[in-house]
Formats: structure tokens, sequence, C-alpha cells
């Protein structure tokens, strides 16, 4: 292991880097596990089981008045969740500028309003703890960036400028902004690299010193608790001009060079890559199934369930389904439907036409939601992200349909997620049935707002009290459905999954696992009209899970 860390190194800064950087990185390590050149290897966690899902969450996603966030939402859960989920993941709760915490001004602080790090841990002893490492970039207003502009000579190259007119055609682009900002600096006017918006500016990774103090952020979280460690928009991380600067061999690297350390003083940590891109550059992130990412976002699920219940056909997801396969059993993937973002159609691509992605914008727009684009290399831009509250894409707000049929359409859609192989992720808006906030998004201008409302614990307990609310129902019948999985080992991660040639409205998924000891059949009928399939009669969008 310590020597394919100093490989690591040596790809990434030279023959012999190894020599200076890994007694440095010796010193982050001991800084946070003192005792772990001298003890035998921690042991490592027990596996990822049936039992485990994970809940997406802002700190402040549920509040009271006078009380910091995280102890709100930590009693919040406590009392309506803990049945339900393993873990929970706490978007971005640092000091931050913008992009609703992704834009994070200290590292090693938590916001005073979301409380304390001792809150933070606190959540941890009910519940596991992904925390986000927002490592592509820092707020403009981060003192290291403060540094640069200051042009201290310690932090003159932690981030990327860009001098002259190189042709910046190839490089892949998730949003239609600016690649370079002006910044006016005490050495002069700079063009900084800004790929997700001009406050959050990239860090430059050539730089060993950047990897140093991001790798010291890293261990200081797992120090803190972390069991999972989410890697935004990792597929970023290093640029290198004439290329796409995204998925380059150099950024894989880095994130082995993470597991490798990881392994080393704390195996029981995992990362999860979020890659909002293709589903074949997507799991290029397990990398040889021992040696990157443990789970990696399954981005191409969402479109697909959208677009199967959009059209009442299981057949796309039915054969996309078929297909996946993991490089080791040691890696899985992370099933989710809705987070703190909106729908991606970048991982569709490939799977659907450019004809039905089009489609799935449309209905965005027609249920009330927003679309979000992203420039091409040719000066062309396509839809990149549905920017809309998953309930409310499944079903349109302003529509007369039925509430069951809404609610049984939902429960489907959570029913599939919840089958496949892997580990499911929960939206706190999903799991306590909420729609689109359209006025926060109309109003703060960030389309992206419409599903991160935030709310009152007492208005969310009142209705939750209520069984013939909607939120009431949503949350039952979620529950009831992560129970019925958690009681089956035929749902672990690893399990075997195959998927069933049936009617065509109906995704039908087996799952058997301990040689077919254990063995589920999950039927879900994504049309608006009964059938048979499997020998069931299955009524509109109902779910049958046989065991």
């Amino acid at each position: 292991m310590r020597q394919s860390i100093a490989d690591h190194l040596n790809f990434l800064y030279g023959p012999r880097a190894d020599v200076a950087l890994e007694p440095r990185l010796q010193q982050v390590l001991a800084k946070y596990f003192p005792a772990s050149g001298s003890r035998p290897a921690p042991r490592r966690a027990s596996a990822l089981t049936e039992r485990d899902a994970i809940l997406i969450t802002y700190a402040d996603q549920v509040r009271r008045e006078g009380t910091p966030h995280l102890r709100t939402l930590g009693a919040f859960l406590d009392k309506h969740a803990s049945s339900a989920i393993s873990a929970v993941h706490l978007l971005p709760f640092f000091p931050s500028s913008s992009d609703d915490g992704f834009s994070v001004v200290d590292y090693y602080a938590a916001d005073p309003a979301a409380g304390r790090w001792e809150d933070v841990e606190s959540v941890g002893s009910s519940f596991q703890l992904m925390l986000d490492a927002v490592f592509n970039h820092v707020s403009a207003q981060s003192g290291w960036f403060r540094a640069f502009l200051r042009d201290d000579p310690r932090f003159r190259t932690w981030f990327i400028t860009v001098d002259g007119d190189p042709d910046l055609s190839q490089v892949v682009r998730p949003r239609a902004l600016p690649l370079l900002t002006s910044f006016e600096t005490a050495a002069g006017e700079r063009r900084v690299w800004t790929t997700f918006s001009a406050d959050q500016v990239d860090l430059n990774f050539h730089d060993p010193e950047v990897l140093l103090a991001i790798t010291d952020v890293l261990m200081f979280y797992v120090a803190r608790g972390a069991r999972f460690i989410r890697l935004d928009a990792i597929a970023y991380l290093w640029k290198q001009l004439g290329t796409p600067c995204v998925h380059l061999p150099q950024t894989h690297r880095v994130v082995q060079l993470w597991r490798s350390l990881l392994d080393l003083v704390a195996p029981q940590v995992m990362l999860i890559t979020e890659t909002n891109v293709p589903h074949r550059d997507n799991v290029s992130y397990f990398g040889d199934g021992t040696n990157e990412a443990q789970l990696v976002y399954n981005f191409a699920l969402p479109p697909l369930v959208l677009h199967s219940l959009s059209t009442g056909s299981a057949e796309a997801l039915s054969r996309w389904a078929a297909s996946l396969m993991v490089p080791s059993p040691a890696v899985t993937f992370f099933n989710f439907l809705a987070s703190h973002d909106g729908i991606g159609l970048n991982p569709a691509r490939g799977i659907l036409t450019e004809a039905e992605i089009g489609l799935l914008a449309q209905r965005a727009q027609n249920h009330g939601g927003f679309v979000s684009y992203r420039n091409n290399p040719d000066g062309s831009t396509s839809p990149y992200e549905l920017n809309i509250n998953y309930f409310d894409a499944l079903s349109d707000p302003a529509s007369n349909a039925p509430m069951e049929t809404q609610i049984a359409r939902f429960m489907v859609a959570h029913a599939v997620m919840l089958a496949m192989p892997g580990v499911p992720g929960i939206y706190f808006h999903s799991l306590f049935g909420s729609r689109g906030d359209q006025a926060g998004a109309r109003s703060s201008g960030i389309p992206r707002r419409i599903n991160r409302q935030k709310l009152m614990q007492h208005d969310l307990d009142s209705e939750l009290a209520d069984p013939s609310s909607m939120r009431s129902r949503v949350l039952g019948r979620l529950k009831s459905l992560l129970a019925k999985r958690q009681a089956s080992p035929a749902f672990n991660p690893g399990a075997a999954h195959k998927v069933l040639d049936t009617d065509p409205h109906v995704f039908a998924l087996e799952r058997r696992s301990d040689g077919g000891r254990h063995s589920a059949l999950c039927l879900h009928n994504l049309s608006d009209q009964p059938v048979r399939a499997g020998g069931e009669m299955l009524d509109p969008y109902e779910v049958k899970w046989l065991f």
C-alpha cells in the first residue's frame, strides 16, 4: 500500500516526487491518527447490507426558532426516520458565500446557524455520516483565495490562471457560464478558472501543496466521524490545456491516492463519487473494483425512471438495468431519484435518444419546473438538468389527477430504486412528501431552489401527525417499502440481479443472494393500465414484491 502511495505521487508530480511528499503526507495522517504508523491497520467496518439506506438533507432542512439547525434536524430524524434510514448525508454546512453551501469559505468550520461540530457528531451518534468533500473549488471569499489576490507567495499557484488566448474549446462545461473570471490582484488582473461560477474558484492540483492541504481536510472529516466521503464534482478536478479537462488520468490517480491513504488509517470509510456524466464515464470511478470509489452515484437511474413512467414503458429501463455490472463485489451503486440538485440528463445520453431527452425537458417545463443548459464545443447548447421536484416531474401539480394515483406513481418509482442492486439514497423532500417550491425558485432566480425549500419543524410535525395528509401517507408507504427491503437479504447490495422479460409496461427484477437461498421477485407496473406479469395481475402503478 505504501508503494502504491509512492507510485501515485510520482505519476502526478514526476519521478521521485514521493521522496519529498510522502513524509509530509505521513505528517498529515499522524496529525489525525497519531498511532497510524505504529499499530496494526484498523479493523474494517462491516460490509454494506440490505439494511443500509442514506437520507440526503441540508443541515437546515427543518428549522425551529432559536435552535441550531443540526440539533433540530437530529431530533426530528430520531423521531420520524430512525427505523427507515441508517445514514445521513449532510450537504455542506460550512460557511459559504453562494450555491447553497457549495462555495465553501472555510472547510474546517461549521456555519454558526447550523451549529457546531459537536452537533454534527451528535447526528453521527444516531446515524452514520456522509460528509461533502467540495474539493474541486473554493469560494472566492475564502482565506485561500484572498491570499492569492494579495499575491501571497505561498498561494500564487493554488489557483489556475490563464494567460493569452489558448484554445479552450475542448473543455467540457457542466453549465452555460464563462469558464474564466477576471480578478484584480496585487500583481495585476488575472483570469482565473471557474468551472461552476465566478464565486467558485477551481483549485490547482498541479501544485502539490494544494493536494497536501486538501488531504488534510479529508482526514479532518474522517476524524470527525464521517463513514462516507462524497467527492463533489470530482470529474473536473485536474485541468490540462488541450484536453476536455474531465475524467483525466490524474483525477483518477488523486482518487486512488486518497483511497490508499484511507485504507491505511481508516478502512471503514467509503468514497462515493458524484459525477453527473454519461454512464460509461460515471462507472469508471470504480477503478478496478479495489482502488477507487466504493460507491458511485447511479446518475442514469433518475431520468430513466422518469422516462419510463412518462411513457408507461419499462423497455429502456429494463435494457439498461440488465447491462449493469460492477468490477468487483467490493463496490456498488448509490441509487437515488432526487437530490438537492435537479435530474441530470447527461447520464441518459446514449441510453435515451435526444428526442426522448427533449420530451423530458418539455415535461419538466409543463409541470412548472425549469431546464438548465450546458454549452457544447460547437457553440450550441443542450439540456443538462431538469430543475423540478421529483413528485412534480411524475405528476403535474396543476392536474386534477386523484392524489392516490399521484402517490402510487411516486411509490412505484421509489420501489424500482429500492429494488435495484446497490444502496438507496432518499432525498429529504421525497421521504417527507414535498412538492416543488416554485415561488422560492422564481423569487431567488435560482432554479435549483425549487427542490430546496426549508420547512418549520412544528408545521412538518403537524402534517405528519395527520394520517390523511400527503406527507404522512408518503412517509408511511416509503417506510413500509424500506422495511420490506431491510427484512430480506435478497436486497443485499451485492446480491445478484436479473431483469425478466415480461409485459413491456412492467419492470420485473429478480434479486438473489446466498446461492438463491434468499430471493425476491419485484414487479412494478409503470403504466396507468392493469397488466399481467410473472403470473400476477398488477393494477395501475402497483408494486408487488414476492419473496
